[in-house]
């Protein structure tokens, strides 16, 4: 899917680009005022969301749209969506991994040192990742989590 790798271009803000014409429309029709300034984060995650309304326990899906929440910043339901991710995939390092980066963002250390430790003994042996993810700033200072990383 184009542009999910990559930085959003387009703001989120409804109200961006208001005043600038947006291509051509039939007489007498109207489009909703979203069309057209919608970003493409905002589109996509409201794109997934409707895909998981229809399928639950999608795996591909919740993963996807685990991301996009977190590049959004919707740090609780980033939270909620890699939670369900473990409890589909209870022995998947990566999705153990993803839900301490959740918890660490949301503040919350000791639930993400305690995922990190759960990744590590399924598996998970990026150390050199670890110690330089942003998504684990808010831990890196912390002794349980220096004590993973061996230092």
């Amino acid at each position: 899917m184009a542009g999910i790798d990559k930085p959003q271009s387009t703001p989120d803000d409804p109200n961006a680009g208001a005043g600038k014409p947006r291509g051509r429309k039939a007489r007498g029709q109207s489009s909703p005022a979203w069309f057209g300034t919608l970003g493409q984060l905002d589109f996509d995650i409201d794109f997934f969301e409707r895909v998981l309304a229809r399928k639950p326990d999608s795996i591909e899906v919740l993963r996807i749209l685990a991301e996009l929440v977190s590049k959004k910043g919707l740090v609780g339901r980033a939270v909620e969506l890699d939670r369900k991710l473990v409890e589909l995939l209870p022995e998947d390092f990566l999705a153990r991994y993803n839900l301490a980066c959740s918890f660490a963002r949301a503040g919350r250390s000791d639930d993400a040192i305690d995922a990190l430790s759960r990744a590590i003994l399924l598996g998970y042996d990026d150390l050199d990742h670890m110690e330089s993810d942003p998504d684990l700033e808010s831990i890196r200072k912390h002794p349980d989590f220096l004590a993973l990383l061996g230092d």
